[in-house]
């Protein structure tokens, strides 16, 4: 027989954001219809939004790697030359 009253009380309450707007959902938090402010949300916060953070590179992986290595690529590589099985050199026994 399974357990009686094991899982916590799922209900709706409303998220206020820091810039004052809000939405409803379904939480644990609280009791039906509390409200919760938050101190940072992801319109405001640098992790979410990227605020504050300012990339300075002038090149990506790749372009770095192939003006290191003088544009390798195995793509474009040449085949090796064939050779004409006239002129290969016979084995004696």
């Amino acid at each position: 027989m399974p357990k009686a009253n094991i899982h916590p009380d799922y209900h709706e309450i409303t998220v206020v954001l820091t810039d004052g707007s809000s939405f409803k959902t379904r939480s644990t938090y609280g009791k039906k219809d509390a409200t919760l402010k938050l101190d940072t949300c992801p319109k405001s916060h640098p992790a979410w939004s990227g605020g504050g953070i300012v990339l300075n590179e002038k090149e990506g992986k790749i372009s770095s790697i192939r003006k290191r290595n003088g544009n390798f690529s195995l793509t474009d590589a040449k085949k090796p030359a064939q050779t004409d099985p006239k002129n290969s050199p016979q084995e004696t026994t």
